[in-house]
């Protein structure tokens, strides 16, 4: 048997772990929707008891900040956190009115139809 000094007692140098920075994880948004009903309520928090904020329209173009499952009752729904691109309008939807893109350009091109 051989016996090697500080192998397994003493301090360690540990090294602490950092990922790297990606686009996913440092972007300010996860991605780009596209309201794809007539219309529909923005709320102050997700789940059907929240407070009306305001409306969007079909073809409104908006920044998805956050998203966030809700689990009512058996049933789970996924919402998303909004804003539109001028920083205005910000609340929840449910992610199921919105189609999602991972840029704007995306985004602004399936956009188009839906509003002329």
């Amino acid at each position: 048997m051989m016996f090697v000094p500080g192998a397994c007692g003493g301090k360690t140098g540990e090294i602490p772990v950092i990922p790297p920075v990606t686009p996913p994880l440092s972007r300010p948004v996860i991605g780009y929707g596209v309201v794809i009903v007539s219309y529909t309520h923005l709320v102050r928090e997700p789940g059907e008891g929240g407070i009306a904020l305001g409306y969007l329209r079909r073809g409104s173009l908006i920044r998805i900040l956050e998203r966030r499952i809700i689990r009512p009752g058996e049933n789970a729904e996924s919402w998303v956190l909004v804003e539109r691109p001028q920083g205005q309008d910000r609340g929840w939807l449910k992610e199921s009115v919105v189609d999602i893109y991972d840029n704007e350009f995306q985004a602004n091109t399936a956009a188009e139809p839906m509003t002329q």
